[in-house]
């Protein structure tokens, strides 16, 4: 399990794959997302820009990322 920790508030979702190495580019993370394969807490999400905050978690391809604080 990858962690990303915040260092505001929240990051944005495409910023995460990117952060933590699941994706090569932010346009990767963008039509992985748009594709459908990226989860956050458990539900498929379409939006590059979700908000993510301390405690979410993001599945992809099999790996998860947790957000901490």
């Amino acid at each position: 399990m990858h962690q990303i920790k915040l260092r505001e508030d929240y990051i944005k979702l495409g910023q995460a794959l990117k952060a933590a190495g699941l994706v090569g580019s932010g346009v990767d993370a963008k039509n992985e997302i748009l594709d459908g394969y990226v989860k956050v807490n458990g539900n498929v999400e379409l939006q590059r820009g979700k908000k993510l905050y301390d405690g979410d978690m993001v599945e992809y391809k099999g790996e998860q990322i947790k957000i901490i604080k």
